[in-house]
């Protein structure tokens, strides 16, 4: 009997540490809402000592259990109980992995509009680096969740989440030296990315490095911009665009709904609703302020003036429902407030002046002027809040 307790207690343990390995890091009933994230990294760390203590604890009461004779039903015991431990291991070590799940394109061909089969339409991740422009379409990088490029001189890591909705883009330095990640799972439902040298988990959504050697540092970031292509394209007509690569063809087809808000799965699907978890919401953060605009909302009105931490703020959404900006109002020292013109243009109250969709006054005493670009995200509400704690509301 004794020996039989042994062997149990061994399979259990190591049937717990190949769930437990993933179970924290992916999103699995309960695993993502706790403060786990050191206990998964401790069992990341130490699966292996964990797997060779399991099977010292069931090699010799395995090999007594098989070799009594007359023991018919604890063999057929031990032999089912090692037939399950051998299918967890398989399924939590090569299908239930994020790396298992997604890769990172075989090649990455970038052409410019002429040559560029991507439809006008598509929302795409838009970088500007040493005057060199770049367009990643969300139903491509979604899928991969890492693409890495050279822009501009610089090497680049073209990051999304499509469980959070944010598209960010990373300086893949850690030091002085350009390291190499891969895709290790999630934490409060974020991508997290684990680079080779150390074996820290950064976070998707800022850069962050949550657990590891190098535990509170941050991957220099650069500013893009989510839009259609078509505004992208009127900004900078010079731009690369990401073509998709056939390898992945299925993959792309099942994200095509995505960029729309159209996808009907739990994890990546979106609540129509206005502050639901799963609702788009416009995140700004100015002087460690933070606020939230509804998507709803801000499509309703096309134009919202507002203030944050003392800067005079204009969120606008073009008319193809898709394109959004956030500029500071002040111009020359005078604060505006706009009111919507007509389509995709707008016109401030103080001196009549007309504006187009890019922030630039096209009409009127101001003509020639631009509106400064103020840094905003287009992602779930769960994912800002969580984020950002102590954010407000735009109501």
């Amino acid at each position: 009997m004794k020996t039989m307790l042994l062997f149990i207690l061994g399979i259990l343990l190591l049937t717990a540490t190949e769930i437990a390995k993933v179970y924290f890091i992916m999103p699995m009933p309960g695993s993502q809402e706790a403060e786990t994230i050191d206990f998964a990294y401790w069992i990341h760390q130490n699966s292996w000592f964990i797997r060779i203590a399991g099977w010292l604890l069931i090699a010799y009461p395995t090999y007594r259990l098989l070799a009594a004779p007359k023991r018919v039903g604890r063999k057929t015991v031990v032999l089912a109980l090692l037939a399950v431990y051998g299918v967890v291991f398989y399924l939590f070590n090569f299908r239930f992995l994020a790396e298992k799940m997604f890769y990172q394109p075989k090649e990455t061909v970038m052409l410019d509009l002429k040559a560029s089969k991507i439809p006008a339409d598509k929302v795409v991740l838009g970088l500007v680096v040493n005057g060199q422009a770049r367009a990643y379409p969300i139903q491509f990088i979604g899928y991969h969740h890492q693409v890495r490029d050279t822009v501009g001189g610089e090497p680049v890591m073209i990051t999304y989440c499509t469980v959070c909705r944010t598209g960010r883009v990373f300086r893949p330095l850690v030091g002085d030296k350009i390291e190499e990640f891969r895709l290790v799972g999630m934490d409060h439902f974020n991508a997290m990315f684990e680079d080779k040298t150390t074996g820290s988990w950064w976070r998707q959504v800022n850069g962050e490095a949550i657990a590891g050697p190098l535990k509170g540092q941050y991957l220099p970031g650069f500013q893009a911009e989510q839009m259609t292509l078509q505004a992208w394209t009127e900004l900078h007509p010079e731009t690369l665009v990401l073509q998709p690569d056939s390898t992945f063809k299925e993959q792309y087809a099942s994200m095509e709904p995505y960029e729309k808000g159209k996808v009907k799965r739990k994890l990546t699907g979106r609540d129509s609703l206005s502050w639901k978890p799963k609702s788009w919401v416009v995140g700004v953060e100015r002087n460690q302020a933070a606020r939230a605009y509804d998507w709803s909302q801000l499509l309703k009105q096309k134009i919202t003036n507002d203030s944050l931490a003392g800067t005079p703020l204009l969120l606008m959404v073009a008319s193809d429902s898709a394109t959004f900006h956030v500029w500071n109002r002040n111009v020359n020292g005078q604060v505006l407030h706009f009111t919507v013109d007509s389509t995709d243009s707008f016109r401030d109250r103080e001196t009549g002046s007309v504006w187009n969709r890019h922030g630039v006054c096209t009409e009127g005493l101001l003509k020639g002027k631009k509106l400064a670009r103020i840094p905003a995200t287009q992602e779930y509400l769960h994912s800002w809040e969580t984020f950002h704690p102590a954010t407000t509301r735009y109501l």
